[in-house]
């Protein structure tokens, strides 16, 4: 059983900086790549960050240079840390974790989503 867990979100004002998490765990035998999408009412779910497994990373138009994804693979854990966020940051944040557990079956996780607002 793999389990994803996320947490970090809250309310900020512009300017401010938040930190999420995300921990993985269980019979994990890779984690291939880690991610974090975003929601925002009315919009469809979109890419924020992601890191593969050997610390490539993607990071959307909209937040280079402001964001920044770390991968830990002790712990498979992944940070997204957030700064001089903006009102149009604000949306429900997910995390998404995407592997293989021991006996070599596929898992795309996702987690419960943290909502994040930006807001003065």
């Amino acid at each position: 059983q793999v389990q994803l867990v996320e947490s970090g979100g809250g309310l900020v004002q512009p300017g401010e900086s938040l930190r999420l998490s995300c921990a993985v765990s269980g019979s994990i035998f890779v984690i291939n790549s880690m991610g974090w999408y975003r929601q925002a009412p009315g919009k469809q779910r979109e890419l924020v960050a992601s890191v593969t497994s050997i610390g490539d990373t993607k990071y959307a138009d909209s937040v280079k240079g402001r964001f920044t994804i770390s991968r830990y693979n002790v712990g498979n854990t992944v940070y997204l840390q957030m700064n001089s966020l903006k009102p149009e940051d604000t949306a429900v944040y997910y995390c998404n974790a995407v592997g293989s557990d021991y006996a070599l079956n596929a898992f795309d996780l996702w987690g419960q989503g943290t909502l994040v607002t930006v807001s003065s």
